[in-house]
């Protein structure tokens, strides 16, 4: 049996902006559903985080959501199972309210939530569905996981040691031993793509912060016969950065209309040219991009006195926080401190492009 494998999908995110509300459409329409109806795959499993805020998401949110994700689901009667993630859930320290059954419970034949942890057969082939583990349901999940003879698990796990974003690790979390139980956990939450072998973060299907760009976005399939996980590629962006140096390329004859209903940024190397720069700006600025930004590294700078020690040596922004709390002389947990300036980090990111 092929099962294909979505997680962390967030609709509403990005305070419900329509523009990534589009983009994502781009991916279900374009790719998603197609493949599916082309390779005949009659079950999907979403591991977690269907919708991105946890107390409310907008009316105009949801219609394309029942329209666009839900109805086609039924027309082409795929039996979607959803795991409830930390995002899909009102408290933080319970799954009993969720945005999964106020939204879909009990109301489509073919669509089965799950709060709490239960094995199911996929034909002869067990599968434990784990969602997200609180303080409330963390005895009978690892209960669960004690008793079921499933040796695989999809899930909506935070395991210390997992990079979340490119370049950004967990350091908070269940450790990965108490799971050894199982060949193979497919999880949800970290939104970059990873594994170590048994342990596989499947990734979001697209793209939702800038650290995104650059990581190839897409979902999966599992065949439960070979075990084989396949990976499709969603070829759709949002965000694209051009790097302007005008001692490398033309800028007269660079194609902008590839910029249309995108996030821009224009990093300046090299602009030597000031009027060619001011044609091309004007250019791209006509393209229809969402937005376009405009970096000038090291502008402050003599070109010449710029070394490649400094380009080398410049640290992001989680570098230099990690530092800080490393050199704090504070008796704290510094490893759960770094933890949390994480995810507030990427919080903070997701309000503003």
């Amino acid at each position: 049996m092929e099962i294909a494998l979505l997680t962390d999908t967030h609709f509403g995110a990005r305070n419900d902006n329509l523009n990534f509300n589009n983009y994502f459409y781009d991916f279900y329409e374009g790719v998603f559903f197609p493949y599916l109806q082309q390779n005949n795959i009659k079950h999907c499993i979403h591991l977690g985080d269907l919708m991105d805020r946890r107390k409310f998401v907008s009316y105009r949110i949801l219609k394309d959501f029942r329209e666009r994700f839900i109805r086609p689901f039924l027309q082409l009667e795929i039996d979607l199972h959803i795991l409830v993630g930390n995002h899909d859930i009102y408290f933080r320290n319970t799954n009993d309210i969720n945005s999964l059954n106020e939204l879909l419970g009990e109301r489509y034949d073919n669509i089965h939530l799950y709060s709490e942890a239960q094995e199911v057969n996929f034909g002869n082939f067990p599968i434990l569905m784990m969602p997200w583990i609180n303080t409330q349901n963390e005895i009978y999940s690892f209960g669960m996981m004690d008793e079921t003879k499933a040796d695989t698990m999809m899930s909506h796990l935070e395991i210390s040691g997992f990079e979340m974003h490119s370049g950004h690790f967990s350091q908070v979390g269940f450790d990965k031993k108490e799971f050894r139980k199982f060949d193979t956990i497919f999880s949800g939450h970290f939104h970059k793509k990873s594994d170590d072998g048994q342990i596989y973060y499947l990734g979001t299907p697209y793209q939702m912060v800038w650290s995104d760009y650059g990581c190839p976005k897409g979902f999966h399939t599992f065949n439960t016969e070979t075990r084989e996980l396949k990976r499709i590629i969603n070829p759709y962006t949002i965000f694209e950065k051009i790097y302007y140096d005008d001692t490398q390329e033309n800028y007269e004859k660079h194609n902008v209309e590839k910029y249309k209903n995108k996030y821009v940024k224009l990093i300046v190397v090299n602009k030597n040219d000031l009027y060619g720069f001011d044609k091309f700006t004007d250019r791209l600025l006509k393209a229809d991009s969402y937005e376009v930004k405009i970096i000038e590294d090291f502008s402050d700078l003599d070109a010449n006195t710029v070394s490649d020690d400094i380009v080398e040596n410049a640290q992001d922004t989680m570098t230099l926080l990690k530092k800080y709390v490393d050199d704090l002389d504070v008796t704290l947990n510094k490893d759960k401190l770094k933890g949390d300036i994480s995810k507030l980090y990427h919080e903070a990111q997701d309000l503003e492009l």
